[in-house]
């Protein structure tokens, strides 16, 4: 077997590693500048190592809301350096208007754009190395997949989407040897007896099994993985993969033994956990619930001039267990948007007034869902509420869609912050990944993690 598979960075290692080289690029050029030029608004001393803490947090938390630890933004200068400037941008502020914790205003005010200009020009050299040399092929993950012919097409698109930087080489049918052998552009077919050489030559990281009919694990087969995992060869099975790679549960490919895929959160019994869930949800409540009647005055005018009808909207939605309750809107269509039937909402509906449309892509129309978060028919976090009748409609069509109810569906969840809008089965189908993704890790860091993203979507007015 290799010695040498060669250097590849998982997800995790990825954006752990931007994260610290973030702070390191930016301390060492302010030293720099400080040495070189007299810039003394930012010394670090001993008395003073504080400052340097505080804007290693303000550089991180900010750089999770601009998504500058988004690896697919990431790896496009472009988008990076927009991100960088509204990170900087808003550090800055935020620092200097913190003065018990970081320095006072210098007296030279020019220094305060050398300060931002500084950590601009920090980030993103760091961002150029970045590209160049971590996100190129020299780190790639190679990768062999065994498995059927007539999923490998969407295991590509799959893993593709997700992770460029895994990069699967070839493949082994496992359908047995087919008469015409199946091109896929960039990928090389091999036989099973040919792993052990490929393996060597082509420095693999791992064997992916994507077989989801045991019958196609040939003698051949078997014998191969067999050899490869006494020698101590990296062998997973596609479903751990995809989790890990999408953070979504692939309900599709879940058969009979459906209970390996659905280990749940201890958080959805731990008692510490639901608590904190519920203040959290409670102290959200009152602060949405506080912004929102700052705005009603706006909102009124706008719904008198633009909408002409009444301002809130009531409709039916399944809860936890099952349970429907009355979700509570600000209303963005017009008034008789159903009178044809129940149909899906789509991206651009016809049916959305104009200020409707300005409520949808800022998420002011969810304010007054504060209410059902209060009342405690929502949480701040969990999976969206659909309405009966499409529950009852995709329940039939995509399996364990409603291993969702477990949880109290959300104002905001890991499918809303990880997805776009949603009006198919198909669409369904990949917010629940996501939904089950979330319950199966719930977790404080998670629902950190997600408030973020959702400041994340109304900065970007992402709404739907």
């Amino acid at each position: 077997m290799p010695k040498k598979k060669g250097i590849h960075f998982e997800i995790s290692e990825r954006k752990i590693l931007l994260r610290i080289m973030d702070v390191v690029a930016v301390l060492g050029v302010l030293y720099l500048i400080g040495s070189s030029f007299h810039f003394d608004y930012f010394t670090v001393t001993a008395e003073q190592w504080s400052w340097s803490l505080v804007l290693a947090l303000y550089i991180t938390i900010f750089g999770s809301v601009f998504e500058l630890y988004d690896l697919k933004a990431s790896s496009k200068l472009d988008t990076t350096f927009k991100n960088i400037v509204l990170t900087a941008s808003l550090t800055v502020l935020v620092y200097l208007f913190t003065p018990f914790i970081t320095p006072f205003l210098p007296d030279k005010r020019l220094q305060i754009l050398y300060f931002y200009l500084a950590i601009i020009s920090a980030i993103f050299l760091w961002r150029i190395a970045y590209v160049t040399f971590v996100a190129s092929p020299r780190f790639y993950k190679k990768v062999i997949i065994i498995g059927e012919i007539s999923n490998l097409e969407t295991i590509l698109k799959t893993i593709g989407k997700s992770d460029p930087n895994y990069k699967i080489v070839g493949f082994v049918n496992s359908e047995g040897k087919a008469k015409d052998r199946v091109s896929f552009t960039g990928l090389t077919e091999y036989l099973p007896y040919q792993l052990l050489d490929v393996i060597k030559q082509e420095h693999i990281s791992e064997i992916v099994v994507a077989i989801y009919d045991s019958d196609h694990i040939t003698s051949d087969i078997y014998s191969q993985l067999t050899l490869l995992l006494e020698k101590g060869f990296a062998i997973r099975e596609y479903t751990q993969v995809y989790e890990e790679i999408t953070n979504r549960v692939p309900v599709q490919y879940v058969g009979k033994d459906f209970y390996k895929y659905f280990p749940f959160s201890r958080s959805n019994q731990n008692q510490l956990y639901l608590l904190y869930h519920r203040l959290m949800d409670i102290t959200c409540a009152i602060i949405g619930l506080g912004i929102g009647i700052c705005l009603l005055p706006l909102i009124l005018i706008g719904n008198l001039i633009a909408n002409r009808g009444p301002l809130f909207y009531r409709q039916e939605r399944v809860g936890k267990h099952g349970d429907v309750f009355s979700i509570i809107k600000f209303r963005t269509m017009v008034t008789d948007a159903e009178d044809a039937g129940v149909v899906w909402a789509e991206k651009n509906d016809t049916r959305v007034t104009a200020f409707g449309r300005i409520l949808r892509n800022s998420r002011i129309d969810e304010i007054p869902q504060f209410y059902n978060v209060l009342k405690g028919d929502m949480s701040i976090i969990g999976p969206r509420p659909e309405r009966p009748y499409f529950v009852k409609e995709l329940s039939q069509i995509i399996p364990f869609y409603e291993t969702r109810h477990i949880i109290k569906p959300g104002l905001s969840g890991w499918a809303q912050v990880n997805s776009r809008y949603g009006s198919s089965v198909e669409d369904s189908l990949e917010k629940l990944q996501y939904d089950l993704y979330y319950i199966k890790h719930r977790s404080f860091f998670l629902d950190i993690n997600i408030l973020v993203k959702t400041v994340s979507t109304v900065l970007y007015y992402r709404g739907q």
